[in-house]
C-alpha cells in the first residue's frame, strides 16, 4: 500500500480490485501524528473514494486515490 507523508499527515491510498469484477476501486485513509509516538490518530478511515468510478488497473486506482486524497486533505486545511 503507498504511503506518503503530506503536510505532517500520513496517507495510505491503494487500488484494489472489486470483489466478483475485473475493475478497479481507489481506496484512501488519513492519519495524523498523535502523543504516543507508537500510534497514529485515524483522520480518515479507509474508504473508498470516487464510488461511481471503477478503473482499469491498479495504477489508474491509486493515482485516483492519490488525486482524492489531496482534496480530503485541502478539507482538513479549511
Amino acid at each position: 500500500m503507498p504511503t506518503k507523508i503530506i503536510d505532517g499527515y500520513e496517507v495510505e491510498f491503494t487500488g484494489e480490485l472489486l470483489e466478483g469484477t475485473d475493475q478497479w476501486g481507489a481506496y484512501v485513509a488519513i492519519f495524523a501524528p498523535s502523543s504516543n509516538p507508537m500510534h497514529l490518530t485515524t483522520v480518515c478511515p479507509k474508504r473508498r473514494v470516487a464510488a461511481d468510478l471503477t478503473l482499469r488497473d491498479q495504477h489508474a486506482a491509486e493515482t485516483e486515490a492519490e488525486r482524492a486524497a489531496a482534496a480530503i486533505l485541502a478539507e482538513l486545511r479549511a
